[in-house]
């Protein structure tokens, strides 16, 4: 299995432009919070808890970043649980509110994505290797984290790689 190294390094390969990345720091977190909201609305009870299709899709999310990396995984679980209450608070309105802001979030979301690629002049990384839309909310995180000084050492080793080519 690839390590956080790998995964974020292949993903940096297609966002080396900074306008690109900027786009990215909306464009991820729109397009996680309108999926959220999408997958929030349905829902079964197990053990008097409300289970939706956001919980578990987050749940399984949290897990593969806490298998690649402690710290950004528990930032991430924290997120993503973040906008699984934002998705469910947004699901309570009534469908036709709930589906523009979901289905809204999710378009202007890729919007700025589609953008970012533009300036870049790349395509985006999942046409490639769909793991990229599961990386994505992961290097912004990450993007913010080096931004802010920390995470060193995973920064330099993901940028070794391009000046080795």
């Amino acid at each position: 299995m690839k390590t956080i190294t790998d995964h974020l390094a292949g993903y940096a390969a297609y966002h080396r432009d900074q306008r690109n990345i900027i786009t990215h720091l909306v464009g991820i977190p729109l397009i996680v919070l309108g999926i959220e909201t999408l997958l929030a609305r349905p829902s079964i009870m197990i053990a008097d808890i409300a289970l939706s299709p956001a919980i578990l899709v987050s749940l399984v999310a949290a897990l593969f970043y806490l298998y690649l990396d402690v710290a950004l995984g528990i930032l991430m679980t924290v997120l993503l649980g973040l906008a699984v209450w934002f998705g469910a608070s947004i699901s309570e309105l009534g469908t036709a509110a709930w589906l523009t802001a979901g289905i809204g979030m999710f378009v202007v979301g890729w919007v700025f994505q589609f953008i970012g690629h533009y300036f870049e002049g790349k395509k985006p990384a999942f046409v490639d290797d769909i793991m990229g839309l599961a990386i994505g909310p992961l290097f912004v995180v990450a993007e913010v984290v080096f931004m802010l000084g920390g995470k060193k050492q995973l920064h330099q080793a993901i940028e070794a790689r391009f000046q080795q080519e």
